[in-house]
């Protein structure tokens, strides 16, 4: 397939556009480079598009000739969603609709849309795809309405839509993420310590990139439009045990200290996989301590920039 991928130079893209190509897909990564990293994408054979998602003008040129879209370019810190709201609300709300309605225009079949389980905010955990959604923060509000936009889109129009809700991610090319294993792992390589808000007792689904990056192919391979899937581990992990395991891996070296609980923030997170398992044929299959073991590798031979 001919795919385009929005934020294709960030740390998930990076990931992701590997992959593809490795699966015999021809490739356009497309990034504004605010945040993605060109030096990620160096020395692959795909087609690199600096642009961006809010310029609709543009988007509606680079979808066309491409068999499927997906849209991994987002505003992804709750904290940022707080600070500026209309700014979390256009990149991720009006962007996701420049890219659907550059899809649609240009008769592209399927879209798939990188969402997280914070537009569920308030409800108890497991995340599951049919409990209504609560968001806590503007960046939960805005996956949820990109979520409500993909799945107009495939009842309006036969839009092949599929919203995967990212459990927290980590892996190689995170190096200028501000996710907590990045922040703590980029951190100890500096020799800086690492701060755990609250008393760490906050739990998170962490999900290994490689094992991500397989549910986004096989979704974008699926017969299926119109859905919503938890893409997740279905282990509960809190950031105190997280830390633990960080300090196992890098040998001791990591200092921790304990900062105010973030404004916003969900106490449990984790996610039920049932419906990714039955209908995408998805499972994940790296376990967290060797998924860290990677991921620090990475970062030991990457250099700081």
């Amino acid at each position: 397939m001919r795919v385009l991928v929005t934020g294709g130079a960030g740390f998930i893209g990076a990931n992701l556009v590997r992959l593809l190509a490795g699966e015999g897909h021809v490739v356009t990564a497309l990034d504004n480079f605010s945040v993605g990293n060109a030096d990620y994408l160096a020395g692959l054979d795909l087609e690199i598009v600096d642009a961006d998602i809010l310029d609709s003008a543009a988007m509606g040129r680079v979808v066309g000739g491409h068999d499927a879209v997906i849209h991994l370019a987002a505003q992804t810190r709750v904290p940022l969603s707080l600070a500026d709201p209309r700014g979390d609300c256009q990149l991720n709300v009006i962007g996701t609709l420049n890219v659907l309605e550059a899809a649609r225009s240009n008769n592209i079949r399927r879209v798939i849309f990188a969402s997280s389980n914070a537009p569920l905010g308030r409800q108890r955990p497991p995340a599951k795809e049919d409990k209504a959604p609560l968001p806590v923060s503007p960046y939960g509000a805005s996956k949820l309405a990109g979520e409500a936009y993909c799945l107009a889109y495939h009842g309006s129009w036969g839009l092949q839509t599929v919203a995967l809700r990212f459990a927290n991610v980590y892996g190689p090319f995170s190096l200028h993420k501000h996710s907590v294993i990045a922040e703590f792992m980029s951190a100890t390589k500096a020799g800086r310590s690492v701060t755990i808000d609250g008393d760490g007792s906050q739990t998170r689904d962490f999900i290994y990139v490689a094992d991500l990056c397989r549910a986004i192919s096989l979704a974008l391979l699926a017969k299926t439009g119109g859905e919503v899937f938890q893409i997740a581990t279905g282990v509960e992990t809190s950031v105190a045990r997280l830390a633990g395991l960080i300090q196992h891996t890098v040998d001791g070296t990591m200092h921790v200290v304990h900062g105010p609980a973030r404004q916003g923030d969900v106490k449990r997170n984790y996610s039920e996989i049932a419906k990714a398992r039955r209908l995408l044929s998805w499972h994940p299959a790296v376990a967290l301590a060797e998924g860290l073991k990677e991921t620090w590798r990475w970062f030991r031979e990457w250099p700081l920039k």
